[in-house]
């Protein structure tokens, strides 16, 4: 998929996925618009130091709120691709403050829906997360129905607008994830780490596979597709052993919306879940299209009983790759 000569609009463009996003797309396609939507003006200001108009003459600059519906109006005019990456996702925060949650994540996904409809946007990718699937936190309940929001807003959006999802799990070294934590505890000289469960498994994806997949979902996606990425596990545990072989653990024990083991894919998703380029597609249960049947008709399903759980996973990080994936971060 060529994007040079278009426009795109990202949503939360400042975050770790935003400036990702904007590296590559800089360095892949002339594009003829790079619109960073947010509503944080200084991590604007911060990133122009390094996107530049006059570096970048094609990126633009736009304060808004997912919010209020009027100004996505106005930042979607002659906008042909959004990705959607705005999103409140601070676990404690969101649950003593539920409505903030429901307002950017749900709410704001049904205003982007809106908007994308009304400026004949071509096609709109959210991101999405593990913890949409069988949440157990405030965090991945408006996530889950904002995935259930995007993908009915094909129904009523009369192909005119193509909405699909990219679901995927932790990104190595993101604000609040464990790498994070365990370098710092590393680099203050620390030899005890704290772990919550020694059977604790993570799905682990880089921005950079992040943005690859999000860039790929763009390129085939017809409508009403999740998307999820083949991407490995570890246990933490190995995590801190990596960092520091001889570390000693503190077992803290599990945290109030957290889980053991995390799931991309529910059994019950499986039934409708198809194998397609070296990863998974979710095709949706009450929406149907000609366009998804003649997608993925020759595609094969998922075997019976299949469930895509970080410990059951058939793809492992080793204690080399670990180390490896560390390194790139400090």
């Amino acid at each position: 998929m060529n994007l040079s000569g278009k426009t795109i609009l990202i949503t939360g463009g400042t975050g770790s996925f935003g400036k990702k996003f904007t590296e590559i797309v800089l360095k892949k396609y002339s594009l003829e618009r790079l619109i960073i939507f947010s509503r944080d003006e200084y991590k604007q200001s911060e990133m122009a130091k390094i996107f530049s108009e006059d570096k970048y003459p094609s990126i633009r600059y736009f304060l808004g709120d997912v919010r209020d519906k009027y100004r996505l109006f106005r930042a979607f005019e002659e906008v042909d691709y959004v990705i959607h990456a705005a999103a409140l996702k601070q676990v404690p925060a969101l649950e003593y403050n539920p409505m903030e949650a429901v307002k950017t994540n749900v709410m704001g996904a049904d205003n982007i829906i809106e908007a994308a409809i009304d400026a004949g946007v071509k096609k709109v990718i959210a991101l999405s997360t593990d913890k949409a699937v069988n949440p157990v936190n405030l965090y991945g309940a408006t996530k889950l129905v904002a995935e259930k929001i995007f993908i009915s807003a094909n129904a009523y959006a009369g192909g005119r607008v193509k909405f699909s999802v990219v679901r995927y799990g932790n990104v190595v070294g993101s604000r609040g994830s464990v790498v994070p934590l365990f370098l710092n505890l590393k680099k203050n000289g620390y030899k005890e780490y704290p772990i919550t469960d020694v059977e604790m498994t993570r799905f682990w994806i880089t921005l950079e596979q992040g943005v690859e997949f999000v860039l790929k979902a763009l390129e085939e996606s017809v409508g009403g597709e999740i998307f999820v990425p083949k991407i490995p596990s570890m246990k933490v545990i190995d995590l801190a052993k990596a960092l520091e072989p001889d570390c000693k653990i503190k077992l803290i024990g599990i945290r109030p919306g957290e889980k053991i083991n995390e799931v991309m894919i529910s059994e019950e998703e499986a039934r409708n879940t198809k194998i397609f380029n070296g990863a998974y597609t979710i095709l949706p249960s009450f929406f149907k299209s000609k366009d998804l049947y003649e997608k993925y008709k020759k595609c094969s399903s998922v075997p019976e009983g299949f469930i895509y759980r970080s410990d059951k996973n058939d793809i492992w990080l080793t204690l080399d790759e670990l180390k490896d994936m560390v390194k790139n971060i400090e």
